[in-house]
């Protein structure tokens, strides 16, 4: 899904703005056809483009056949027919607590259920949406509502920072069973992601009602087209002094009351946004931003350029953006560069990279250029990137942050819009997301291919991916439910790679791909969908794992808190090993190295494994046991440990004739806790 159509941007911050419109954006232009064709063609486009504009996004389509090869999800699964409801429908779970849900604060509420609310007129108003009237009255209601969807998160000590199309909000996490909202701060224009460093926060913004002051008017609506041009291709709206498309900066030194102290225009907006540091600079924090709406025009913003490479080589389409932000005067933050990361090396041509080919709502598709990122991870301490690009997974080299250069891209023709990306600890795999549909659409239905919507795990060697498998959500759902691969992190289990997921209405699933060649599922948590007949925009946006806990961002109805329980895929053992590691500080797209301190939880961790896998004999396995146990009881004795240390040759030895990779990583991580261990 490389073009934009004049029906869906990006996610649900597009679909609102696609009412702004703007024209499809094809790979390359076929030649002219003679007038007459062309008149036929014209007429052609024109009944389309009305088709898009009648047409509700929102209603459920019946899943087509499967393609021939491909398999779908499974239909027996009990996550598959759970009851319907908000706040009451059905539940199931395996190998996950749900503690506790924050629901959203009334701030981030329509309060509308019925289209003819006021709200509901009120709130499109804002929007800009002159011609809302003539949308189904359903459509209304539902593109109302997604103006205050909750977006993704970040942490910093015991707060969680929640996104939302209308604004944040700030929640006290110290108790998670007992979570509170400590404020919400009201600014629209979505899509809210947030990230947050020290006393700063930054926030995105993409649509166009998005304003300088955080005001919710929004901007007057565009005028009616004068008669006989109601068939023109829209533009963008009118420009305006006070329109705000960019990255805000927020202190938060009173947490309780964020100031804005600056706010940095870029063309496109940002959809999304990553907070890279140097760790070279300690005087600033650098962010890569990424916008995928239309282009603003050069009367808004300067310099702006939406056209192609070839009429405007300044265009501000193929690029992303760096933002320098000075820690001790943020008010300065600016634009520092726009790294064209799609270049071809060969010919110099910034459009170097496409999709290769893939399946969309009518079938299949002609390669597409790729002119944005949605998303990118970046791993400092590895010196690497990567880029989840529309058409394509790109590895980046960001030792020089304000000069980021590709290293590697790959496409897929099962992939429709590389969503975002999760490294291995070790930097060895990546794990891409494909959100096919955009987020809006029921792509987990039984005729739904597992290879469509899906993660795709890469092996990362040598700066270069090579494909290793698909995964993805095992269970059915329906119709009515949003559902593809979205945002997730690392579970920090030692000995293995483990992601939390969410997936929209498909919930939160949890998938280790230790092994990318055979990834599996571990624990699941779903919910029945919020509405049995209309697709109404829900579930988790965002699920991430932060000093023991899984938060939940859930689109429609607040925030999920979650623990992990043991079942025969991960022991307590495991998950008490996870809990060992703390962070202060947590934005999942600025990914950290994990570390796990010598204590013996790790190391009974590490024996369970070993154990599950019989990488060691029962009778060596029931000897670490008692050991372990032995020093446990004792308080670390000096015989105990002397056992201890006396047992870590043998593992040595065994690391390297591992049966696996793996294994041989946890036998020698696990022999060097031995040697010198901690309570």
């Amino acid at each position: 899904m490389n073009r934009v159509s004049s029906v869906a941007f990006r996610v649900v911050g597009t679909a609102i703005a696609l009412f702004f419109g703007v024209s499809h954006i094809q790979a390359q232009a076929p030649p002219s056809p003679p007038p007459a064709q062309q008149a036929d063609k014209d007429d052609k486009d024109d009944k389309e483009d009305k088709e898009d504009e009648d047409a509700n996004p929102f209603a459920p389509e019946p899943a087509p056949a499967l393609p021939a090869g491909m398999t779908g999800s499974d239909a027996s699964d009990p996550r598959a027919k759970l009851t319907p409801g908000l706040y009451d429908a059905g539940e199931a779970s395996m190998g996950i607590k749900h503690l506790t849900l924050v629901k959203k604060p009334g701030a981030f509420q329509l309060g509308a259920s019925d289209p003819d609310d006021p709200k509901v007129q009120k709130m499109l108003g804002q929007l800009g949406m002159s011609k809302a009237s003539k949308m189904p009255k359903p459509m209304q209601l539902v593109i109302a509502q997604l103006a205050f969807a909750n977006s993704d998160l970040a942490f910093q000590g015991n707060h969680l920072f929640m996104g939302n199309f209308y604004g944040l909000s700030i929640y006290d996490i110290s108790h998670p069973a007992n979570a509170t909202l400590l404020t919400s701060l009201v600014c629209p224009g979505g899509q809210g992601d947030p990230s947050v460093y020290k006393n700063l926060l930054f926030m995105s913004v993409e649509m166009p009602n998005g304003r300088l002051d955080c005001g919710v008017e929004g901007f007057p609506p565009e005028p009616p087209p004068p008669a006989g041009e109601e068939k023109k291709k829209k533009g963008p709206p009118a420009a305006q002094k006070d329109r705000f498309r960019g990255v805000r900066i927020f202190d938060i030194s009173d947490i309780k009351n964020p100031k804005q102290v600056a706010a940095v225009q870029t063309c496109r907006g940002s959809h999304t946004h990553t907070l890279s540091v140097d760790p070279n600079d300690k005087d600033d924090v650098y962010i890569y931003v990424s916008g995928t709406s239309f282009v603003r025009q050069p009367e808004e913003l300067a310099g702006c350029s939406g056209e192609k490479p070839d009429k405007d080589p300044n265009t501000a389409l193929f690029r992303i953006d760096v933002i320098k932000v000075p820690l001790a005067a943020p008010q300065d933050a600016k634009v520092v560069s726009s790294p064209r990361l799609f270049i071809d090396p060969r010919t110099g041509a910034m459009n170097g990279l496409n999709n290769g080919g893939t399946h969309g709502k009518k079938g299949a598709e002609k390669p597409a250029d790729t002119n944005q990122c949605h998303d990118i991870t970046v791993y400092s301490a590895i010196g690497l990137a990567a880029g989840a690009c529309s058409g394509n997974g790109i590895v980046l080299d960001i030792k020089d942050p304000i000069h980021p250069k590709r290293l590697d891209a790959v496409n897929d023709p099962n992939y429709s819009y590389w969503h975002s990306a999760s490294f291995s600890n070790d930097g060895t795999k990546v794990l891409f997301t494909d959100e096919w549909g955009g987020g809006l659409g029921a792509r987990c239905r039984p005729n739904d291919p597992n290879k469509w919507g899906a993660d795709a795990i890469f092996n990362l060697k040598d700066n270069k991916l090579s494909f290793a498998n698909y995964y993805k959500l095992p269970a059915a759902q329906g119709d009515s439910e949003n559902c593809v691969a979205h945002n997730g992190s690392l579970i920090p289990v030692p000995g293995r790679d483990i992601e939390a997921q969410a997936w929209y209405q498909g919930g939160v699933s949890i998938v280790d791909f230790t092994d990318p060649a055979q990834p599996f599922e571990i624990a699941y948590f779903d919910r029945g969908p919020i509405d049995p007949n209309i697709l109404v925009l829900g579930g988790e946006w965002s699920a991430y794992w932060y000093n023991g806990y899984i938060y939940a961002s859930e689109i429609a109805r607040g925030l999920d808190i979650f623990e992990l329980t043991p079942t025969k895929f991960l022991t307590q053992n495991e998950i008490d090993a996870a809990k060992t590691v703390h962070v202060s500080e947590l934005n999942v797209q600025n990914q950290q190295k994990i570390e796990w301190p010598a204590k013996l939880v790790v190391a009974k961790a590490y024996v369970d494994q070993l154990s599950r896998s019989q990488a060691l004999p029962a009778d060596q396995i029931a000897a670490l046991q008692k050991a372990i146990q032995g020093a446990e009881s004792s308080h670390m004795s000096r015989s105990s440990l002397a056992k201890l240390k006396g047992m870590a040759p043998s593992l040595e030895k065994s690391a390297a004739m591992g049966k696996s990779p793996a294994d041989s990583v946890r036998l020698h991580a696990l022999a060097g806790i031995l040697k010198h261990p901690l309570m």
